[in-house]
This record gives C-alpha cells, sequence and structure tokens, in this order.
C-alpha cells in the first residue's frame, strides 16, 4: 500500500534530524571559508563518525568567494555560512546536489518553487536567491569530511541577477504593500532552516536515488538553452552521480562538477 505523499516539510523535518552543531557567530569576518579552515586545523581529527559539525556564521564578509574563486557579495542582511561535517559517501558530485535539494525543501515551506542551476545556485523567478560551494577533503583516497559554503539573501541588498527572500516574500498575495524586508527573511529566522537542511544532507548521504529524483524534478531548464564550450546546449537532466547531462538534437554530452 501507498501512503500519501511526503511533504517538503515533511522530508526536511523543523528539528535537527542529526547530532547538534557547535556553532560559532561572528559579526564580520574575511571569509567564513577562512575562518573554519582555521577552526578545523584545531580541532584535527574531531570530525568522525556522528560527531558534532563544525559552522561558522558570519554576519558579513569582507571576501566571500564562490565557485571558482568568484566574489561573493555578502553584506549585512544575508545567511552566511560555511560547515564541516562527517560525509561517508566517496561521490563528490552528489554533496553539492544534496545540500541544494535540501536548500530548496526548505525554501518550499515558504511556498516558492526554486529551482536548482547547475552546478550551485538556487534560483527563484530567474533569480540567485543562494548559491552552495561544496567540497570534499580528502587524505589519499580516504573521505575525511565535507565542507560546504552557504550564500543565502535574506533582508540584504542584491546585485543585478539576484533576488532576496524578503522581495519573494514581499510579493506574495495578502499583502497590503511591499516592504524591503520580512520577519521570515532575517538572518537569525533562517539560520536554524539552513541547519536543519544540513541535517536532512547528513542523514541522506547515501541517498542518491532519492536526491537525484528530487533535483531532477528541481532541475532549472532554460528554455534559451545552456552554454557550454562555445555551443548553446539543452539541458537533458542529471545522472546520478550529479553529472549534467546536455544535448544537442541526437547529441549528448556530460559536464562533470569540478571540486
Amino acid at each position: 500500500m501507498v501512503g500519501p505523499p511526503l511533504t517538503a516539510w515533511n522530508r526536511v523535518g523543523a528539528r535537527p534530524l542529526s547530532p547538534s552543531w557547535r556553532l560559532r557567530r561572528l559579526p564580520v569576518c574575511a571569509s567564513t571559508e577562512l575562518e573554519l579552515d582555521r577552526w578545523l586545523l584545531r580541532s584535527r581529527g574531531a570530525l568522525h563518525g556522528a560527531a558534532p559539525g563544525l559552522v561558522v556564521r558570519a554576519g558579513r564578509q569582507r571576501f566571500g568567494h564562490g565557485q571558482r574563486g568568484r566574489y561573493w557579495h555578502s553584506p549585512r542582511g544575508g545567511l552566511w555560512l560555511s560547515a564541516a561535517f562527517p560525509w561517508p559517501a566517496r561521490d563528490a558530485g552528489v554533496l553539492g546536489l544534496t545540500v541544494a535539494v535540501a536548500l530548496a525543501l526548505q525554501l518550499e515551506t515558504f511556498g516558492l518553487t526554486p529551482e536548482i542551476k547547475w552546478p550551485n545556485d538556487l534560483l527563484v523567478a530567474g533569480r540567485k536567491l543562494a548559491g552552495v560551494l561544496p567540497r570534499l577533503r580528502l587524505r589519499g583516497a580516504e573521505v575525511r569530511w565535507a565542507q560546504v559554503g552557504i550564500g543565502l539573501n535574506g533582508v540584504n541588498r542584491v546585485p543585478p541577477g539576484a533576488i532576496s527572500l524578503a522581495q519573494v516574500l514581499a510579493t506574495r498575495p495578502g499583502l497590503r504593500r511591499a516592504r524591503a524586508w520580512h520577519p521570515q527573511a532575517l538572518p537569525r529566522r533562517l539560520e536554524g532552516r539552513v541547519l536543519a537542511a544540513l541535517d536532512w544532507t547528513r542523514l541522506h548521504a547515501s541517498s542518491s536515488a532519492l536526491v537525484w529524483e528530487l533535483a531532477q524534478a528541481r532541475l532549472w531548464r532554460p528554455p534559451s538553452g545552456f552554454s557550454y564550450a562555445g555551443q548553446n546546449w539543452q539541458v537533458d537532466g542529471l545522472d546520478q552521480d550529479g553529472t549534467l547531462r546536455l544535448r544537442q538534437g541526437s547529441l549528448i554530452t556530460r559536464v562533470r562538477r569540478q571540486f
């Protein structure tokens, strides 16, 4: 007998699903990634098995960065954090996909329909709301831990092509007037949701089939196509290891995420 479908809230959960996090909050820093790296050096050997994960959150980053070292605009009012936690899976591509799915499920509790723009962005209404920077720390062939940077626009000003959660929520039906902030978009509110998403990520580290199914349903497929290697391709879908599959007529090519 098949039970009722799971809602996004059922899947993610309102409370932490895995061991607690050791959280450090900083008013400002150069980069949460750098601060987390320093913490990890001092906590060598502390991220094994069911050990608590480490999280650094900053009110503002001066030199935040995303994919390929690109500058990440991260002023006060957004949620900027980096996390490290035990990770049993050897497939690096699944890590970023799992985090993106978990964040998308949390955003869906607001009634939004986020799309996953491969390899590391979450879009709402075609504009960037959040970004994910995943990495696996290795010793030889052994995975030591997962490290994930997350940026989520809350009530902060955003650059062209981006959107904040406050802007999205301000346009929802029922509001008498638009406003530049929304209580649910404040960083202190978003922190719990992002930690719950990371809990979901850890819980589903070995659930590649489920993650693939949820990601496929939320994958950004622009009608105008996807530019790759100087050519225009249509987004065909995802392989279960997180590889993007592109199509030109009967021609298929695959793009694997670089960590």
